[in-house]
């Protein structure tokens, strides 16, 4: 399948393969919160994009666990919570921070989706954009979802328009389930989470519950699609200015930056993980969609730039967007 036609050699990006923010650029380290979430115990569910809520969901129901005692509260159950109020992000002010810190990482990946969605969805689609919560917490949080611990890897809850992530998850990604270790592959999971919170702005994010399995349900298409958008955001995230017309948050990305994410996308395929666990691949059980799906659609959403793209709900081929 081809790649987008910007996407430079590694040679571009000048021997650095962790770098992936333009040192220059800076961002207000209060976007994201540190050590808690809002609170509440509400029935509202939660989605877990990059691979968290897949890994602990396929793991569960095909070990014979019960998925709900990992999943805390999302349902409406009492279970963990972290602290009720959190703090600001520290030691992040610049790309240079960001390429060497990973919670920093976040927040200027953050920063770099509000700066391509501000303008791209407004101008796409008519819905002006509004900026998500980002919330950075480790061991367990509170949510108007219900409570969360740090298995359940990063979700969004759309109850309050939150991202969640624990980053101690982008080390398991790598280790457990083979990914790529770039930063890239750390990003694209944000971006997948993120990409909730425009199905969430565009009134799609409910199909999730109405089919919530098999190869062709609402859920894995939900799950794809929050993969296009991600893909969207990569299309425009080394182009896009920062504030006050400053430099774009991203260097030029690379072929090698894009193999990164397209990794990360297929390790948490439902079918690798299946593989993973020992158990036979099983489509009915589906929730996210095959590791070529998921790569599929993001490279949809890169290649395009296209949110109309990106409507997974049509697409009578999965595997051809």
């Amino acid at each position: 399948m081809e790649t987008h036609t910007r996407i430079g050699s590694r040679e571009d990006a000048e021997g650095d393969e962790a770098m992936t923010f333009d040192e220059r650029a800076r961002i207000d380290a209060g976007r994201v919160s540190v050590g808690g979430g809002g609170g509440g115990r509400g029935g509202k569910f939660a989605l877990g994009g990059g691979a968290g809520g897949l890994v602990v969901l396929v793991l569960a129901l095909l070990l014979g666990g019960d998925p709900g005692s990992l999943l805390g509260t999302f349902g409406g159950a009492t279970g963990p919570s972290g602290p009720a109020t959190g703090g600001t992000l520290e030691n992040c002010e610049t790309g240079a921070d960001a390429n060497r810190d990973i919670d920093c990482r976040v927040a200027f990946t953050a920063a770099s989706l509000d700066a391509v969605w501000g303008g791209e969805l407004e101008q796409q689609t008519g819905v002006a954009y509004v900026r998500p919560g980002v919330v950075l917490f480790s061991g367990a949080v509170s949510t108007a979802c219900g409570n969360a611990t740090s298995d359940v890897g990063p979700f969004y809850c759309p109850a309050d328009s939150t991202a969640y992530f624990d980053t101690s998850f982008f080390q398991l990604l790598t280790d457990r389930f083979g990914a790529n270790a770039g930063p890239l592959a750390q990003e694209y999971v944000v971006a997948h989470e993120f990409g909730h919170h425009i199905q969430n702005q565009l009134g799609d994010i409910g199909r999730a519950q109405i089919d919530p399995r098999g190869a062709e349900s609402g859920a894995v298409r939900t799950e794809l699609q929050a993969d296009c958008y991600a893909g969207v955001w990569a299309h425009y995230a080394d182009s896009v200015p920062g504030p006050d017309g400053g430099p774009p948050f991203l260097q030029p990305l690379t072929q090698s930056d894009i193999d990164d994410a397209l990794s990360a996308a297929s390790a948490v395929g439902d079918d690798r993980i299946q593989r993973s666990a020992g158990a036979r691949v099983n489509p009915e059980s589906w929730t996210h969609g095959s590791s070529e799906q998921r790569q599929t659609w993001f490279l949809a959403g890169y290649e395009s730039g296209r949110v109309d793209a990106c409507d997974t709900y049509a697409a009578r081929d999965l595997e051809n967007p």
